[in-house]
């Protein structure tokens, strides 16, 4: 497995700090191998190293309360600063007054988690802050390149753009292989975990809607038009519901809600979002005959992409003319328009038209699958294999 240094160089100042490392993300992004490099490192210049999987039953089944952990680890720490690694830790039913209770001894501690209830308003109080916080996400592109070269095998912009950047798909020899993994981490993490979760009554109603927000990613959604496409397959629910469902997915990590930004108000429209998935996977594991939704899942990747490189997104409301990204870093906003190809006139002057009454001290980007440059003296046009290999835009 590759080292994943754009995530552990975030953690590694705080390997000392008696702040609880929490360190989330959707299932399967490689969030334990992130825990165990770390603990790698650190192994380097101490051997007072614990380190506990939850997931792995000879752990489960043997440490089953607060007390029981804390007393194991107890019983194994060597004097000094013990360093503390509890991987999908959420497992444990009250798992955060361990947590609570452990770093107010000598423990440096690391801990992973599959869901957002990691930084739940109850866990967050529990710890007064006494956290810091880091998300993992499946490969990006760059990722995917080095981690193929390691396997001595190839991999296309294509690949990528239909079937993501869960890490372990890679290691999977045929595509048939890969697809039936893919399905079933997506019944795994998406469908089962969920209703089990929640205790969801109404399966076959969410299963609808979890289909019609993956396979729609990219999009501008509200409740509102959720309710009415689940209104017209002949299924009734309240917008509440609705809500509440999505907020499973967020959850989760299986999605992400980008607000719209508005020149008119000057200000977020939080009740209007755009939906992009973890993994574009989610979507193509929907699609009919292979008929694969490559445009949507470029913008979603492009997403992926900016937010892996530390850049705060927003959609942009230009009058009424949406720029799909504002990215921001370091004071800097970059306007961001992406589509498949603008070879067609039609589509040319719809992208470009997009800029229109931004001023040109804001940098302009469009970012396109074409080979051509279609850069203006106003508009710089970033090709996707280009983009793809930028550390920053």
């Amino acid at each position: 497995m590759i080292k994943r240094e754009n995530y552990i160089k975030k953690v590694r100042p705080f390997y000392e700090s008696d702040l609880i490392k929490i360190i989330t993300g959707i299932r399967r992004c490689g969030k334990s191998v992130i825990l165990e490099q770390i603990a790698a490192e650190i192994s380097e210049r101490s051997d007072n190293i614990i380190y506990l999987n939850f997931e792995d039953k000879k752990v489960s089944a043997n440490i089953t309360t607060v007390d029981k952990l804390i007393k194991y680890v107890e019983e194994r720490k060597k004097s000094g600063k013990c360093y503390l690694f509890l991987d999908e830790i959420q497992m444990l039913d009250g798992w955060q007054y361990a947590c609570r209770t452990l770093r107010l001894y000598d423990y440096s501690l690391f801990i992973t988690g599959s869901n957002s209830t990691l930084l739940s308003g109850e866990f967050t109080k529990e710890l007064s802050g006494r956290y810091v916080a880091f998300r993992i996400r499946p490969f990006v592109y760059k990722e995917i390149l080095e981690y193929a070269k390691i396997l001595g095998k190839e991999t296309s912009i294509t690949d990528y753009l239909i079937w993501g950047g869960f890490p372990q798909r890679f290691e999977l020899d045929s595509q048939d292989a890969q697809i039936r993994y893919l399905n079933d981490l997506d019944d795994t993490i998406v469908v089962n975990d969920l209703i089990r979760r929640h205790a969801i009554r109404k399966d076959q109603l969410f299963k609808s809607l979890v289909n019609y927000v993956l396979r729609s990613n990219g999009r501008i959604f509200s409740a509102n038009s959720i309710h009415n496409y689940l209104k017209k397959d002949g299924m009734s629910c309240s917008i509440n519901t609705i809500i509440k469902y999505l907020g499973y997915l967020e959850e989760a990590y299986i999605i992400d809600t980008v607000k719209q930004y508005s020149t008119k108000t000057k200000r977020e429209l939080s009740y209007r979002v755009k939906i992009y998935n973890a993994d574009v996977c989610f979507n193509s594991l929907r699609s009919q005959n292979n008929r694969f939704d490559l445009t949507h899942n470029l913008e979603n990747i492009v997403y992926n992409e900016l937010v892996y490189m530390g850049y705060e997104i927003y959609v942009y409301d230009n009058k009424g003319k949406e720029i799909d990204f504002l990215a921001t870093k370091d004071n800097k906003q970059y306007y961001i328009q992406v589509a498949y190809s603008v070879a067609e006139e039609k589509t040319y002057n719809r992208e470009f038209s997009a800029f229109s009454d931004i001023d040109n001290l804001s940098q302009k980007i469009i970012i396109t699958n074409d080979d051509i440059d279609y850069s203006t003296s106003a508009i710089k046009h970033i090709k996707l294999k280009d983009f793809l290999l930028l550390e920053n835009l």
